[in-house]
């Protein structure tokens, strides 16, 4: 199974000591250039840098397609733009993405989609962790990553970690 990655699921988990999570579920998993470099890049801070380098299950691909890269960065970011092209391009069966944007655009391509939150509840499915909430609570905490109390809540409940 394909799968490549946009840079904030990478980086958030990361943040949170929970990367480890990707692989497990996925095997390798391909990111494009630009996601690297912004992956590498200071501002993502040295917990992000560290663990991405330490990372040999992910895969650096170039994107063939730059016609659609240009295209696609007219509505998302350079490293969104180059993850939905490689997504497309790799045929993969699954991109990991959080903007809401660029989740949209994927869709409209017809790319299949998750994000950490999807991450993390198949992680439960499959029993790598036992409780979804307090990630979620770190995730907040920690990065900065932006839930909603009503998709908060639904998480939970689909975690059956909803207590009534």
């Amino acid at each position: 199974m394909i799968v490549v990655s946009n840079t904030s699921p990478i980086s958030n988990l990361a943040k949170v000591e929970q990367l480890s999570l990707m692989p497990q579920l996925y095997g390798r998993i391909l990111i494009p250039c630009a996601v690297h470099e912004e992956l590498l890049d200071s501002r993502a801070g040295e917990t992000v840098i560290t663990a991405v380098r330490s990372a040999t299950w992910l895969d650096i691909q170039s994107v063939q397609n730059q016609r659609l890269v240009n295209d696609l960065k007219t509505r998302v970011n350079v490293g969104e733009a180059e993850a939905i092209a490689l997504a497309i391009e790799m045929k993969a069966a699954r991109l990991i993405i959080d903007e809401r944007l660029g989740r949209q655009t994927a869709r409209e391509f017809g790319v299949k989609i998750t994000g950490v939150l999807g991450i993390l509840l198949l992680a439960k499915r499959q029993k790598i962790i036992t409780q979804v909430q307090p990630i979620m609570d770190s995730l907040m905490q920690q990065a900065n990553f932006r839930i909603s109390s009503q998709l908060y809540a639904d998480v939970l409940m689909a975690a059956d970690e909803l207590v009534t």
